[in-house]
């Protein structure tokens, strides 16, 4: 998988962690839609972490439940480690090495009462999401929740400029990435056993879903 120069925008510090403008501009909005659907209690996980900036946020915003942070690359893992240890929350641990994308994670999760994945559906192919999401229903408790965001098409179309630049620039990189369309999303989470609760509108285009899973 190949993927643009502007697919994944970070800067590192000199101590190692990782900062991403778009971590840092949409953690609150992504902290209020967990304050408004997600379990109070329970196991959460945040597939595929990235920097680590998430998934302190999340803790703090959902105190009562524990987090565990995970990702594949290892400067991200060790970006999250920083994070998560300047953080000294009792309720956020340090990252574990989870592909998302890997048929068979979920057997190493335990049963989860909340999963998080952030923007990155839209960098891996229409395979790889629907193994995501597979794995995901397979790892959920029953009234399990799954929140999904990113980018996403609206019945097949990219609704702005820069949504159209992005998903063509990522398309030129590898023909099997890009957009997904929300009404795949639909039809995917419904294959895997899963039940989508809302969709709601994020800033900057987005998109988050709020997937359950039947009791």
């Amino acid at each position: 998988m190949t993927l643009p120069p502007t697919a994944s925008i970070a800067e590192q510090m000199d101590d190692g962690r990782l900062v991403a403008p778009s971590a840092s501009k949409n953690a609150n909005a992504l902290c209020q839609v967990l304050r408004d659907f997600a379990p109070k209690t329970g196991r959460a996980v945040e597939l595929a972490s990235g920097t680590g900036q998430h998934c302190v946020a999340f803790a703090k915003a959902c105190p009562n439940l524990i987090w565990v942070p995970t990702d594949i690359d290892e400067a991200r893992l060790a970006s999250i480690a920083i994070y998560v240890s300047d953080a000294q929350l009792e309720n956020l641990t340090l990252p574990v090495k989870l592909d998302a994308t890997k048929a068979g994670w979920s057997a190493s999760t335990g049963k989860l009462n909340l999963i998080v994945l952030v923007n990155l559906l839209h960098l891996i192919s229409a395979e790889h999401a629907r193994t995501a999401m597979d794995e995901v229903s397979q790892a959920l408790a029953p009234g399990g929740m799954f929140l999904l965001y990113g980018p996403f098409k609206r019945e097949g179309a990219l609704i702005s400029e820069g949504d159209a630049r992005f998903h063509e620039s990522l398309i030129n990189a590898d023909r099997e990435i890009g957009y997904k369309d929300d009404t795949e999303i639909l039809n995917w989470a419904c294959d895997s056993g899963l039940v989508v609760d809302q969709i709601l509108e994020m800033p900057a285009n987005n998109l988050s879903f709020v997937i359950r899973k039947p009791k």
